[in-house]
């Protein structure tokens, strides 16, 4: 029993994190219906921009995402008036290419920088764990965890407080609604799309705790992300924490009571049956189109 609930906990851990990594790729297709294939890679640019900083200067890795989370929102700003809104009208499948062809330009940036060699920081703390009773919680595991928690609580916050969130929530459930009370459909785009890419600072500055990474990683944290968003139901982001949740300790059980090998089939697997059941995802709804011949 102690063990199933240590691997529960953990899986909760793991799961919380891969709900900020989400977070933003949800919330991007929910307002822009635009799928950011580029996720994953900003995600490994944030982590090895923390394994640099902490290689310089020491500092914290989880503290080093106070300077890549504003850095990456100022890229993924610019990377929307330069890219993005351009092709935001066209078919879907434009902005797709588009963004895939960036996260390929940066993995072969970051190739030609770090030679595709693994990184992973390795904090004082990396190796120790919280004891609680007769349980143990990795301190990587617990910060990581917890600044997703504060990440996610500050997002919901300016989603449900501010005018800004607001406009933001009105231009997802209502865009010719939130036209006509003001909202400026490409300024909210572009905010959007900034914080979408934002999330991936604090991120990718844990993901670069937890995991080892390298630039061509970036396929396999794309893939989990799409898989979890899917899950959840497309754009809803309650709907892509409970499913990362759910994956976190589908992942830990397999890896505990069967192999770590079959960990990220696992993975996939859970997507599979619930999308069979529920294809519109966990929270997900469906919607009628009626169709005039």
């Amino acid at each position: 029993m102690i063990e199933l609930i240590q691997t529960l906990v953990l899986g909760l851990l793991i799961g919380g994190v891969y709900a900020l990594m989400a977070s933003g790729l949800t919330l991007v297709f929910g307002v822009m219906h635009v799928i950011n294939v580029a996720q994953g890679a900003f995600l490994i640019f944030a982590a090895l921009i923390t394994w640099e900083l902490w290689k310089l200067t020491g500092i914290d890795p989880i503290l080093a995402s106070l300077v890549t989370t504003p850095l990456m929102f100022a890229i993924g700003w610019a990377i929307y008036q330069l890219m993005i809104r351009r092709v935001r009208d066209a078919p879907p499948s434009a902005t797709v290419l588009l963004t895939f062809g960036l996260a390929l330009a940066l993995e072969g940036i970051m190739g030609l920088v770090t030679r595709n060699v693994f990184r992973s920081v390795t904090p004082s703390y990396g190796s120790s764990s919280f004891r609680i009773g007769s349980f143990f919680l990795p301190i990587p595991y617990v910060y990581g965890s917890l600044a997703a928690i504060i990440v996610l609580a500050l997002l919901y916050v300016g989603l449900t407080r501010t005018w800004s969130g607001r406009a933001i929530r009105a231009s997802s459930q209502n865009p010719p609604s939130a036209l006509l009370v003001g909202v400026s459909s490409t300024s909210v785009a572009a905010l959007t799309f900034a914080i979408g890419v934002a999330t991936t600072g604090v991120g990718g500055s844990i993901l670069s705790v937890l995991f080892a990474f390298f630039p061509a990683s970036h396929y396999l944290w794309i893939s989990r992300l799409l898989g979890i968003i899917v899950l959840g139901g497309m754009g809803s982001l309650p709907g892509a924490v409970l499913g990362s949740l759910m994956l976190g300790v589908a992942e830990t059980m397999t890896s505990t009571y069967i192999s770590p090998r079959w960990a990220t089939v696992v993975f996939y697997v859970v997507i599979l049956v619930v999308l069979l059941i529920r294809p519109q995802g966990i929270m997900g709804t469906r919607l009628r189109q009626d169709v005039a011949v």
